[in-house]
């Protein structure tokens, strides 16, 4: 019975952010777009450094293969953040 409520209020965290970050970004001008993708990007790293010490250390198989999921989406966010941030400083440099 424990762990029930602690899936739903797992969920509810996981629906709540989900919500709370889509209003933030939709929220945000366009010139504090690229200040804000470099904290997200410092943020996903150190979610990469969380995700290796859960994939590499003393667990069971389900949570070592959560962790190697958590390091390989984290490094997508990471990558795709810095192109992203790369493309729109491009943008406001003079031709």
């Amino acid at each position: 019975m424990e762990s029930q409520a602690l899936l739903v209020l797992l969920l509810f965290v996981l629906v709540l952010s989900i919500f709370l970050g889509f209003e933030l970004i939709n929220k945000v001008p366009s010139t504090l777009h690229t200040p804000l993708m470099s904290g997200a990007n410092a943020i996903s790293g150190i979610t990469i450094v969380g995700a290796l010490l859960a994939s590499g250390g003393e667990g069971t198989f389900s949570s070592i293969l959560v962790g190697t999921f958590a390091v390989f989406f984290a490094s997508i966010n990471v990558v795709g953040g810095y192109l992203v941030t790369n493309r729109m400083l491009k943008m406001f440099k003079k031709k």
